[in-house]
């Protein structure tokens, strides 16, 4: 059998995972989700996993073992289609994309093993590049204390440092990410990480991740124009206030997780909270800002989305779209 991999990728609300449960019916599929923050569990209405009342779906804890046992691995039974990848830690826990890789791996090769598709659906566009097309510098292990120490220097600073510790990767680095402070500070970490041994330059606490191998693979976008992208956003945004957003932070913040210490203070639809939780701040300033932010998120997942080569662009409010994508993937299984 053919190991084949669907891929249906675009920025938030283009409405993806509704897709992707319709097509997994269709052409007996499996979901496995490619979102970072979709990953902790308690955080449901703000990251979008659209669950409804917790009691209308069935989650699975799975079979299916990592030696680590930091991870939970299941599935949520939506519209009886397996949805993977939720939930997989606590809010605590600092997830990278290498734990991504390791139960994205597991779970694709299962579902292959039942011969089923697999439907990677997401919009975090690093994890599903990293699945496509592999990262080099995936096993090395984020360095938290560098991180903590390097977070608020200026750009051209982290720039400077880089230059200095590593030329040929501040080389290979393009204006975007020169300009981008995280990814400075990354290639900070990986260039502090090596050692050299024998002539040559390896890695400290590297971890192998081998590349994921297929055999065909076809990849789906959605995507709307920005005016039509923002307003799509903003009705979102609202319908989680309705949902009880407030109810579901105040709640993660009696069980303990707080700001600083959890995921909650870096994760769009909560961090913007923050302010209201501590009376520095409207609610209505609050949900605006969290608009203005996920606009820039959708700006961003739209960077990193032309990355990846072949993507097929349909736009999500078309009436003709199903039924041209059903007859893409179609095509592309009989191939």
């Amino acid at each position: 059998m053919l190991r084949k991999l669907l891929v249906i990728c675009g920025p938030t609300a283009t409405g993806k995972t509704g897709l992707g449960i319709d097509l997994a019916k269709r052409f007996n599929g499996e979901i496995i989700s490619a979102d970072s923050r979709q990953v902790y569990s308690g955080m449901d209405i703000g990251t979008g996993k659209d669950l409804g009342p917790k009691s209308n779906v069935k989650y699975q804890r799975s079979e299916m073992r990592i030696k680590n046992e930091k991870y939970q691995l299941g599935f949520y039974l939506i519209r009886n289609i397996p949805v993977w990848l939720y939930d997989l830690v606590l809010p605590d826990y600092r997830f990278t994309v290498a734990d991504w890789l390791i139960c994205a791996h597991l779970v694709i090769k299962d579902i292959w093993r039942q011969e089923k598709l697999p439907i990677i659906v997401g919009g975090t566009g690093f994890y599903i590049k990293s699945l496509i097309e592999g990262v080099g510098t995936l096993g090395i292990k984020p360095d938290w204390r560098l991180r903590e120490k390097l977070k608020d220097q200026k750009t051209t600073d982290l720039a400077r440092k880089l230059r200095r510790l590593d030329s040929t990767r501040w080389r290979l680095m393009n204006l975007s990410d020169r300009q981008n402070p995280r990814r400075l500070i990354r290639a900070l970490e990986v260039a502090k990480s090596r050692q050299p041994a024998g002539g040559k330059s390896e890695y400290k606490n590297q971890k192998k991740i081998k590349k994921l191998r297929f055999d065909r693979i076809l990849i789906l976008g959605l995507k709307a124009p920005l005016p039509v992208l923002y307003q799509r956003i903003d009705q979102r945004v609202k319908a989680r206030v309705s949902q009880g957003i407030e109810a579901e932070i105040k709640e993660l913040l009696v069980k303990g997780y707080h700001w600083q210490n959890s995921s909650l203070g870096k994760t769009l639809g909560y961090q913007e909270w923050r302010l209201f939780f501590e009376r520095r701040a409207a609610r209505e300033e609050v949900i605006r800002r969290w608009q203005y932010d996920e606009h820039a998120y959708a700006r961003r997942q739209l960077t990193w989305f032309r990355k990846i080569r072949g993507v097929c662009w349909f736009d999500p409010d078309k009436k003709t779209r199903k039924r041209k994508i059903e007859n893409e993937i179609a095509a592309w299984i009989t191939k």
